[in-house]
């Protein structure tokens, strides 16, 4: 496939106001300005819609839509808190321990949730979903694909972080019954000496201490979190929340992305001396508990003032999938520039989740995941005209479904 005639958005620090983008077995081979593409007699299929021979590759003709990288959310529970079903599609959290760092969110999505369609008609092409916020250790997220029947087809990266909690939800789902932690020292203390243990095991492991075939299960699922090719993923809102995790973040030497950081902009000097990146959000919703009172779209460009790298997340159901390019709109009205809107959900999105090599930019060498847009995405008249994955059409204006 060749996409000609569009404004191309590589999201890769160039911008072509009329260019091309090759597409040859579900990945880009070349990118670049119509002037240089190579001249010949191509059959094209034009907006809304038309008829490709297949004589040579198709050739979409865009007309001067914006080409981009798939929109990409960074932090969402799609799949696993299924929309439709009630309690009986919910499986985002397990309320019966509070850490459970050995639960996989592919064992539980459901790529039949109509929020993945949802997605794909946003131009969204991958995400990062995964377990929710009412334990102090979760379990492992992932990242993936939105388009597929088959989730061990959809991942493009298992595990690609490991889910912690700290501040009113751990409080409210345990301590309201009685049990451990009722308190944020009590997070903080059970993560530590889940931190401790692993730590332990590691050693242990390393030295050969460990007979092959005694493993421990839920220590085995530390070892990528340790050796920092996965990040922590922190749910926190409240800024001695954001402190905490930053504290014991560095206490063990980890990686780790601050997931809503809801006053982030009251601490934003204190996040980037800590060099960790945030995915800000969602900020398209209620204050519906204390510890988001100060929420802000402003939140995001603060954040970008202070030179820390953000990603803008819908925290999907909490605030549906499709309005990620809303939300991104939205914190630029408040004070994120432009540029920095668009990189939030493609190219800053991918490189914070892990993923930067294969998805967020139009580069040669990358996955052909891309969005085609009437205009600018964040604005809210703007339309998706086609939506690519891996280099095959999975949606164009005016289809039913």
């Amino acid at each position: 496939m060749i996409i000609i005639n569009g404004k191309i958005l590589t999201m890769a620090e160039k911008t072509y106001d009329n260019g091309y983008v090759n597409i040859t077995d579900g990945k880009i081979c070349a990118v670049g300005d119509m002037a240089d593409f190579p001249t010949g007699k191509f059959p094209t299929e034009t907006f809304p819609g038309g008829e490709a021979s297949a004589e040579k590759e198709p050739v979409l003709d865009v007309k001067g839509a914006w080409v981009m990288p798939g929109l990409i959310d960074a932090h969402c529970h799609v799949g696993i808190s299924e929309e439709k079903w009630g309690t009986v599609g919910e499986d985002c959290n397990e309320l019966t321990c509070p850490v459970t760092p050995h639960l996989r969110a592919l064992d539980a999505i459901n790529p039949m949730d109509p929020a993945f369609h949802d997605a794909v008609l946003a131009g969204i092409t991958s995400l990062m979903t995964g377990p929710g916020s009412s334990n102090v250790v979760g379990g492992q997220s992932l990242f993936m694909k939105v388009q597929g029947r088959c989730m061990d087809n959809m991942v493009i990266k298992a595990p690609a972080a490991m889910k912690v909690a700290f501040g009113e939800n751990p409080k409210k789902d345990y301590g309201e019954k009685g049990n451990m932690p009722g308190s944020r020292m009590a997070i903080a203390g059970m993560l530590r000496e889940e931190l401790n243990k692993a730590c332990c095991y590691r050693e242990k492991k390393e030295k050969g201490n460990i007979p092959a075939g005694e493993e421990d299960f839920r220590m085995e699922c530390w070892l990528p979190v340790l050796r920092r090719e996965i990040p922590l993923k922190a749910h926190v809102h409240r800024a001695d929340d954001i402190l905490t995790a930053i504290r014991i973040a560095k206490e063990f030497d980890l990686d780790m992305t601050l997931d809503h950081c809801t006053e982030g902009h009251l601490i934003a000097d204190e996040i980037a001396k800590s060099g960790f990146p945030v995915i800000v959000g969602p900020d398209l919703s209620s204050r519906s508990k204390i510890e988001i009172k100060n929420m802000s779209f402003k939140t995001a460009g603060v954040l970008e003032r202070a030179g820390i790298k953000t990603a803008i997340m819908t925290d999907h159901p909490v605030s549906l999938i499709g309005y990620l390019p809303l939300c991104a709109g939205l914190s630029v009205k408040q004070g994120l520039s432009m540029e920095g809107g668009l990189r939030a959900i493609t190219i800053y999105a991918a490189q914070i989740c892990g993923v930067g090599d294969r998805v967020g930019s139009l580069e040669v060498g990358k996955d052909a995941d891309i969005a085609v847009f009437t205009g600018n995405p964040m604005e809210l008249f703007t339309k998706t005209q086609y939506t690519i994955v891996n280099g095959e059409i999975v949606y164009r204006e005016g289809e039913k479904g």
